[in-house]
């Protein structure tokens, strides 16, 4: 790739994720270059996927281009491309639009869905780490219940409407709670054979809490809220299976015909072809300057870090504020080494924890921000505010707001696109004989609400 200056330093910076990104704006006002490669041309806020796969908000509201957030700034070059190989000893990064050489290197690849050796599972249960992936699971949760409108047969219709989430972290509080929501409040209304209690929703977990990471009041207060939503949970319990026909777990087989998977996460495969250490779910060993032992001109930050507190031996966890704060102290230990003013030792990199939200439901969030715990409307506040401050873009902020307000007060959700295959696959069409429980039961409710 052509520069336009050969003598300055070169930083490779492989991801436009947080660590990445904070990176690159690191340098803003020095005399480096730096390249930022990414096999996807947009930097993206992971933790509002879900409300992408539910309808609440539209791709571009949470994701931004990367040559835009970075376009003020000349001394980057920004590449669309997937990371092929690292030659460590030549100081060369290959990928699928060429190679370059680096002075510095910094692999902040992120990470991806785990199945935990089992990938079979993945074209049954779709996960939550791309926007791809999130209009996937909106694709299939809104053809449900298309489905179900016309479906006679009363065991096809449990079926399409039974919806299992595997995971009881953040991700999968997060999700089976605007599940529920959608499956209650917001369709039903416009549904003529479908009503607010047909839909269900199962929370599966192998822990013996929800949120595990997060207290343990909070975790109790998350099952409480979600199981007054109509959420039911299964905790202590292992996926053993998962098909076409639905998942097992244990030896209990659940019917159902959507399952989305929120268990865990692994590194990037890159991390394998390396010649160095990986922890078992592929993450890249780092010492304590987050630098790959051997090599001190290579880091890694974020997801694809396995790196552990300084001052409290603790894993850093794999947060946005994790990507973030791993990536501004690289670049300062990089700005101060081209500079010449770099200590005779490396500082060591020690996680300052902000505190850990999850959204339960409509106006209800927990929140631990230190010693003090919170949830209801106030936790719900705090996760909007912290979460807008994270978007890119006043655009985005702006409209994230307006479309949590209009959906907060109407119970709606006007991202609902059914993308990709629409077809629906019915067992026995609705006809007259509609059994008398949807037909009137729904109506009567609703006719008398309505005057």
């Amino acid at each position: 790739m052509n520069r336009t200056s050969s003598d300055l330093p070169r930083i490779v910076v492989i991801g436009g994720g947080f660590g990445g990104i904070n990176v690159a704006k690191a340098f803003k006002n020095e005399a480096v270059e730096i390249d930022l490669i990414d096999k996807r041309n947009y930097h993206l806020f992971q933790p509002l996927l879900y409300q992408v796969a539910t309808g609440e908000l539209d791709p571009a509201n949470i994701a931004a281009p990367i040559r835009r957030i970075l376009w003020k700034q000349k001394n980057v070059h920004v590449a669309l491309g997937e990371v092929t190989a690292i030659d460590f000893d030549k100081k060369l990064v290959c990928f699928d639009g060429g190679e370059l050489d680096y002075d510095y290197l910094v692999i902040a690849t992120g990470a991806r869905q785990s199945y935990f050796g089992h990938d079979e599972y993945r074209v049954h249960a779709p996960g939550l780490k791309s926007i791809d992936d999130a209009l996937e699971i909106r694709r299939r949760l809104y053809l449900a219940f298309e489905e179900a409108e016309w479906e006679a047969d009363e065991e096809a219709r449990r079926k399409i409407l039974t919806f299992v989430v595997v995971g009881g972290g953040p991700t999968g509080v997060e999700l089976a709670g605007a599940i529920k929501e959608v499956a209650s409040e917001t369709l039903p209304r416009e549904f003529r054979n479908i009503h607010c209690d047909m839909a269900r929703v199962i929370l599966v977990d192998g822990g013996s809490r929800l949120v595990g990471p997060m207290p343990e009041d909070l975790s109790a207060l998350a099952q409480k809220v979600l199981e007054k939503m109509g959420v039911e949970i299964h905790l202590n319990v292992h996926v053993t299976d998962v098909t076409v026909d639905g998942v097992k777990i244990g030896e209990e087989t659940i019917n159902a015909e959507n399952v989305f998977w929120a268990a865990g996460v692994q590194g990037q495969d890159l991390a394998k072809t390396l010649d160095t250490e990986v922890d078992r779910g592929s993450r890249i060993v780092v010492g304590p300057d987050m630098s790959i032992p051997g090599h001190p001109e290579v880091f890694v930050v974020g997801d694809a870090a396995h790196a552990t507190d300084a001052k409290t031996g603790k894993p850093v966890p794999g947060l946005a504020q994790g990507a973030i704060q791993t990536g501004r102290f690289v670049a300062e230990i990089i700005k101060q080494e081209i500079n010449g003013n770099a200590p005779k030792e490396r500082p060591q990199f020690s996680y300052y924890d902000k505190g850990s939200m999850a959204m339960i439901g409509r106006g209800n969030a927990i929140a631990a921000i230190g010693k003090i715990h919170y949830g209801g409307i106030l936790g719900w506040i705090s996760w909007n505010i912290l979460h807008v401050m994270f978007l890119v873009g006043f655009r985005n902020r702006f409209k994230v707001m307006l479309d949590w307000c209009w959906n907060y007060i109407w119970k709606t959700r006007r991202s609902r696109l059914i993308t990709g295959d629409p077809k629906v696959h019915i067992k026995q069409l609705y006809s007259d004989h509609q059994p008398p429980e949807v037909k009137t039961g729904w109506r009567k409710k609703h006719k008398s609400e309505e005057g």
